[in-house]
């Protein structure tokens, strides 16, 4: 997972730095450290996995190719 990644998914939730930090309970001055990095999180594994279930209960989805995000799409009802 990248900063650039991270920025983005926020984007895409609306949330700001401490949204993220209240949802992975990681500090926000390390949320903040974490994203002035360019390139892939300099974290500990714990910590990345933190971010990355944060986001995806949240309903992003991180690409295959390892560069991008974007919002899980709406699941159908029944019937639909």
């Amino acid at each position: 997972m990248t900063s650039e990644q991270v920025r983005a998914a926020r984007a895409l939730l609306r949330w700001e730095q401490k949204d993220l930090a209240a949802a992975t309970k990681i500090s926000l001055p390390t949320i903040k450290r974490l994203e002035t990095i360019r390139g892939d999180l300099p974290a500990q594994a714990r910590t990345i996995e933190a971010i990355r279930l944060a986001f995806q209960k949240a309903g992003v989805e991180f690409l295959d190719d390892g560069q991008g995000v974007r919002l899980k799409p709406p699941r159908k009802k029944k019937g639909e």
